[in-house]
């Protein structure tokens, strides 16, 4: 499998251990980034959590899921978003209106989008779930 998109495998990767009714998802390459877009999953109780396990390479997420995801997906073209902009993209990758996250990439790291709409600050968006 090529790695052309990280964020995107480990999406896809989470989101088919959900369809298949497992407990846990295991994803390699780890990355900060990813590491961080887990930890807003984790805030928001889309996954129970996940630890990193160095392997002495490029590292291994161990990923421990409570089958409350429906969809998760990377966004690309990475969008830029202002504080004020964020309605439209709710409308265009979710579902309704209260229902799922977006996950933002800001100068003072990586939020949900509710988070970053009270902190006032824009930002890219890197994914969805809900």
């Amino acid at each position: 499998m090529a790695l052309m998109d990280p964020i995107s495998n480990a999406m896809i990767s989470i989101k088919n251990c959900e369809r298949a009714a497992k407990r846990e998802c295991i994803f390699r390459p780890a990355s900060k980034l990813l590491g961080n877009i887990l930890n807003v999953m984790k805030k928001n109780d889309y996954i129970e959590g996940f630890e990193l396990i160095d392997d002495k390479r490029e590292g291994i997420f161990r990923i421990k899921l409570n089958g409350r995801i429906n969809e998760c997906r990377a966004i690309r073209p990475r969008y830029t978003v202002k504080k004020d902009e964020f309605e439209k993209f709710e409308k265009r990758f979710l579902p309704s209106k209260d229902v799922g996250i977006l996950i933002v990439t800001t100068p003072e790291g990586v939020f949900s989008h509710k988070e970053a709409k009270e902190k006032g600050i824009g930002g890219r968006l890197l994914a969805f779930v809900y």
